[in-house]
């Protein structure tokens, strides 16, 4: 865009208003707009004034209008984000989480260009709401605070020795496939290229029960249900066997265990805490409904469904082999990073008086 300086204006306007006489002896002479126009390119050029700015200062001469100037307007405000109407639009939005743009618009009687510019300098933002396990109570609000509460004085009293003590794990099912996200699909797109397509799929009915314990340092054992079982205290006990296997042949020097798990029947009946007793075992406390605050929820299982995701597998096995693949190429770190997240989590917890944690 070429940029013209006072003076160019000042000849630019001054050559407006000649034209705009010309225009009106021309037309009182009867010639037609479209004569006029072609005759004020010969003669100005670039500056002369457009076939449509010419019919319509014709139409305004000959309906008796001698005026050459444009009529005074008092023009638009400069801006609608008053303070009234920053006040206006945020006790609507508190009066009504859901209000819409539109109908904060018609009440107001601005633009919706202009609410939205209100809207986002008082750092409003519209979210979608989060589902979660269950609405917490008081008591389970309380039960989650004593817990991270303990956990914290433990981190405090004994520092990284406690962190890592610790031993978490949990069950989780892994499909033969399961269908990838709209975010996972998504694809570079040219302006004259076809929209793609995501067809709507379901999980498969395949799928195997997965059960992996992890520590600060990685994984220590990765088991699988076999076909047609379900996790009993007995089923539990078994896998707790293989951990203690584990442990030995890969955390020799691991001493005072601390094992976490949720509270699951198969993980709280009376055998399964009697055979972990015997083996010397602590078992940490954890809140019911409270996934958040488990970091195989919050952390592992989901990038590891991320990587089963759009891959299709012909049987258990197949799986089983995609699962120990993707374990053995996480780093440590991203393991350590797990449970600093968790024992970040203990603290928000706290802060936000025992409600659930989004991040």
């Amino acid at each position: 865009m070429t940029l013209w300086s006072p003076l160019q204006m000042a000849s630019y306007t001054d050559a407006g208003f000649r034209q705009k006489a010309v225009i009106e002896f021309l037309s009182n002479e009867g010639i037609a707009p479209k004569e006029i126009s072609e005759w004020l390119r010969t003669v100005y050029g670039d500056d002369a004034l457009s076939y449509a700015t010419v019919k319509r200062w014709v139409v305004h001469f000959n309906s008796g209008n001698k005026e050459i100037t444009d009529r005074p307007r008092s023009g638009r405000p400069l801006s609608a984000a008053t303070t009234e109407n920053k006040t206006r639009v945020d006790e609507l939005i508190r009066a009504n989480r859901r209000i819409t743009l539109q109908n904060i618009t018609d009440d107001i009687g601005i633009s919706k260009g202009a609410v939205c510019d209100i809207v986002k300098d008082l750092a409003y933002s519209k979210v979608c709401a989060r589902w979660v396990p269950r609405q917490l109570t008081t008591e389970l609000k309380q039960s989650r605070i004593d817990v991270c509460t303990q956990m914290l004085q433990r981190y405090e009293s004994d520092g990284e020795q406690f962190m890592n003590s610790i031993i978490t794990g949990d069950e989780s099912w892994a499909h033969h496939y399961e269908p990838e996200t709209k975010r996972q699909s998504m694809q570079w797109h040219h302006l004259g290229s076809p929209s793609p397509k995501k067809f709507k799929c379901s999980s498969s009915i395949g799928k195997v029960m997965m059960t992996v314990f992890w520590d600060a340092r990685g994984v220590v054992l990765v088991d699988f249900l076999p076909t047609g079982e379900t996790i009993t205290a007995n089923r539990y006990k078994d896998t707790l066997k293989k951990l203690a296997k584990e442990i030995r042949r890969k955390r020799p020097g691991l001493q005072n265990i601390c094992l976490h798990h949720d509270n699951a029947r198969p993980h709280t009946a009376h055998a399964t805490t009697a055979a972990i007793a015997a083996k010397g075992w602590t078992v940490l406390p954890h809140p019911p409904y409270s996934p958040d605050l488990a970091p195989s929820d919050f952390h592992l299982f989901g990038p590891l469904k991320d990587y089963l995701r759009g891959q299709k597998f012909n049987d258990d096995e197949a799986v089983k082999v995609a699962v120990r693949a993707w374990v053995r190429q996480c780093s440590p770190a991203f393991f350590r990073n797990g449970f600093d997240m968790w024992r970040n989590r203990w603290s928000k917890c706290v802060a936000r008086h025992g409600d659930y944690i989004e991040k």
